[in-house]
């Protein structure tokens, strides 16, 4: 399925990570060994959603959780080694970070597709990741793949957001010993749960932390996290559909 890209961000966003695909594996392959944080919130949300999982299974279905923007499947497989019983797998734009992803996690499945317009059933999925993956999408089309998360998770699923704090985007022209075209929209906490909000979904908690400025791994700028799930139906309609007057 071809998306439309009005804007170029998704070619320019393809083309750079392809281009630096096998020496990103190699430099990112033990980054969640050093973040300790990061594995906790990975955990908790693998925990939430393995809970609406399993509820979906005892009705007789079963709901997977998808990493979207998984690039070489680093978290991919930390969710999938969790040993939750999740079925995790992995979406990405470029066909050489996936092909990282499935020489590092050959038992995973890994789709090449994008979040704007991803090839899934509507709510067919009980987890939705987006790991540090909306950094690469311009403000306007946000709204646009909120509303696809929303569309693909079924009631009561989660999503959990990564991206850098700040209000101003970086734009890289070099990485890794490569020329790329890469924007990376830093984005304030508050401002990504009101868009969430917006797309229909219920915010469950921001987490907001300093940067890291030593270590394997330095920042240039905070680090945010934002959870949010889709309202549970009830009733036959989900909560927050229903107003009443007096």
């Amino acid at each position: 399925m071809t998306t439309p890209d009005p804007a170029g961000f998704l070619h320019t966003t393809r083309t750079s990570y392809d281009a630096i695909a096998e020496g990103y594996a190699s430099w990112t392959r033990d980054e969640l060994a050093a973040k300790p944080l990061e594995r906790g919130l990975l955990t908790a949300f693998a925990e939430l959603v393995a809970r609406v999982a399993r509820v979906a299974k005892d009705g007789g279905g079963g709901l997977p959780l998808a990493d979207v923007g998984c690039g070489t499947g680093r978290v991919t497989g930390f969710l999938h080694g969790l040993g939750l019983g999740l079925d995790v797998f992995g979406i990405d734009l470029a066909p050489q970070m996936l092909a990282e992803a499935r020489k590092d996690h050959p038992g995973l499945r890994f789709d090449e597709g994008s979040m704007l317009a991803l090839d899934l059933p509507d709510a067919s999925l009980g987890g939705l990741l987006a790991w540090y993956s909306t950094i690469h999408v311009p403000d306007e089309e946000l709204p646009r793949v909120f509303a696809e998360f929303r569309r693909v998770l079924a009631p009561g699923g989660y999503v959990q957001l990564g991206f850098q704090v700040g209000d101003e985007p970086l734009r890289l022209t070099e990485a890794l010993g490569q020329e790329i075209s890469l924007v990376f929209h830093r984005r304030q906490p508050e401002r990504v749960a009101e868009l969430l909000r917006d797309a229909g979904l219920e915010v469950v908690s921001r987490v907001w932390r300093e940067r890291e400025t030593d270590g394997p791994f330095p920042e240039r700028a905070p680090q945010g996290f934002v959870l949010a799930r889709r309202p549970v139906v009830s009733g036959g309609c989900e909560d927050g559909d229903i107003s009443t007057t007096d």
